[in-house]
């Protein structure tokens, strides 16, 4: 079985994926956390991989920048290879001055200014969510581990460059939002759509306020508390436990 974005075969991927936006962060999971990795797929250089986490099989996956990208990727591993749940493993540009960088937000809502929703011909508001079993398992797991993290509402936003951001963020952050970053609210709704799971574990790479930034180097290879976390949640909910 194929997609038109994916050449793995189906069963290739394990129930549980880690998507990062970046393909290089894929890769360097795969090689650093996950026992006897394998390439499952790398249609327009997405790579997916699949291999252990402790026993536990694991895959991990790009979704690529932005919510169409995220909303394709997503939609066909929930929808065509049996996943039960996605956890995205992004970056993410906080608004708060006590969200500091390089710490976790874990999102339990994505709010977003997509027109994402409208596909599904709703008389109202959509409230993009996290699902509980994955939040709960890694709100444990940055506990056991001693990560700075913190519990909220992501902006999932469809601009980077945006013209009216100063005040756009300012609003968003009035309204209790914690960061900003492109794919969690596609990701939540296709997750409710299909009857899956799905959470964002995002680290702080940028502070919108104080100015202070990561590189591009250090997001890919240096954000290992987050993928630590988001592991540790797969383990949990493969019924591993935690160790």
């Amino acid at each position: 079985m194929s997609t038109p974005h994916n050449s793995a075969e189906k069963g290739e991927f394990a129930k549980t994926v880690l998507m990062p936006g970046d393909p290089l962060r894929a890769k360097f999971v795969a090689e650093i956390f996950l026992s006897d990795a394998r390439l499952v797929n790398n249609v327009r250089g997405i790579g997916g991989y699949t291999g252990t986490y402790k026993g536990c099989p694991v895959s991990v996956m790009a979704s690529g920048m932005g919510m169409p990208s995220m909303g394709i990727y997503s939609y066909e591993l929930f929808s065509f290879y049996d996943v039960d749940n996605i956890i995205r493993i992004g970056s993410a540009g906080s608004i708060r001055e006590d969200v500091r960088v390089r710490d976790l937000v874990l999102g339990i809502g994505a709010c977003t200014n997509s027109n994402y929703a409208s596909q599904y011909g709703l008389h109202g508001t959509f409230a993009p969510t996290a699902s509980w079993p994955l939040l709960s398992a890694a709100v444990s797991a940055a506990d056991r581990l001693g990560v700075r993290y913190h519990v909220g509402s992501l902006l999932s936003s469809d601009t980077f460059y945006n013209d009216d951001a100063e005040e756009a963020n300012e609003a968003w952050r009035r309204m209790g939002v914690m960061a900003i970053e492109m794919e969690s609210a596609a990701l939540y709704m296709n997750a409710a759509r299909t009857g899956k799971n799905a959470l964002a574990v995002c680290t702080v790479s940028d502070h919108l306020i104080t100015g202070e930034a990561t590189t591009a180097e250090e997001r890919q290879t240096t954000f290992t508390a987050m993928m630590k976390v988001a592991l540790e949640t797969a383990l949990a909910v493969s019924g591993g436990g935690a160790s």
